[in-house]
């Protein structure tokens, strides 16, 4: 984005071509927690898993994790309406996509959470994704290390709770309101275009998260255990299959249920056809709520 109109955000454009009732719903379901749709979707792995062993060479650190994000990354290139947010009652779409992970940064039970948001281009394949991974990945790696968030939130930390509680007000006023500075939104993991847990890596089940009121995150995707789960085939006889469950908490108030129905599909598919992850999309949608000739 070459320029701001007035109304826009520094990480976000104000979409103003929409229906007269996604301008009436963010007034009346006026937060996120009141705006939650919850989805649920079972994967079998036999692509996912014989794709990572094809591809142990090419790309050795290669996980279900990397799949994932990638197939997210390519469903907000192809159905961009997904990456919106709203804050303040007002619609806006991410100018670009960005993807926290909450991740471990060792192996042990005591190892401690951090989180990466690796920044990605709607063009970007999965061996992109895996190498914009895998630098933030190696930023944190072992115990003691920190990333920029690290240290702010490290800092932030030590201040007394009556200090801390004024400076969180004042960031979410700021944030309402728009005049955040842009080196908080770049160190802040709430302003994202998505969350992904892998809730598997400590044996659960995929788990409903929450979205954060604060930040502009509108899409929250947990992973759950891998398991063997009974399946019938054409012929109706029963197999086991080794599947991954996956559910999603998403913000009803970007986009319509049909909308988000047809990103979902899309999602599962490039989860289960991992291979067309390997070329960039043929094509990048635009927002079509946005007059994008105003910004070029």
């Amino acid at each position: 984005m070459s320029k701001r109109r007035f109304g826009d955000r520094k990480d976000g454009i104000r979409v103003r071509k929409i229906d007269s009732m996604f301008v009436l719903i963010p007034q009346v379901m006026r937060t996120r927690l009141d705006s939650q749709v919850h989805f649920e979707e079972e994967i079998a792995l036999d692509a996912m898993e014989k794709f990572i062993r094809e591809h142990k060479e090419d790309m050795p650190s290669l996980t279900t994790m990397h799949i994932v994000a990638a197939a997210l990354v390519r469903m907000m290139a192809l159905r961009p309406c997904v990456n919106r947010f709203v804050v303040h009652n007002k619609l806006y779409a991410h100018t670009d996509i960005r993807i926290s992970i909450a991740v471990k940064r060792g192996i042990t039970e005591e190892s401690e959470e951090a989180t990466i948001k690796p920044l990605f281009k709607p063009t970007d394949t999965i061996y992109d994704v895996v190498r914009s991974m895998d630098a933030e990945m190696a930023a944190i790696e072992g115990e003691g290390s920190e990333n920029d968030t690290d240290v702010a939130a490290r800092i932030l930390g030590k201040l007394p709770t009556w200090l801390l509680r004024f400076v969180v007000r004042l960031l979410f006023f700021m944030d309402n309101h728009g005049c955040l500075p842009k080196f908080l939104t770049d160190l802040s993991p709430w302003h994202t275009s998505a969350w992904i847990t892998n809730v598997g890596s400590i044996g659960l089940s995929p788990v409903y998260h929450h979205l954060y009121e604060f930040g502009t995150a509108s899409f929250f995707l947990s992973m759950g255990k891998k398991r063997n789960m009974p399946a019938s085939d054409f012929t109706g006889e029963i197999q086991t299959k080794r599947k991954i469950g996956i559910r999603a908490v998403v913000d009803e108030r970007v986009c319509d249920g049909y909308y988000y129905a047809t990103a979902l599909r899309s999602f599962t598919k490039y989860l289960t056809h991992p291979e067309l992850l390997m070329e960039p999309p043929k094509e990048v949608k635009r927002d079509p709520g946005v007059d994008w000739s105003r910004y070029e």
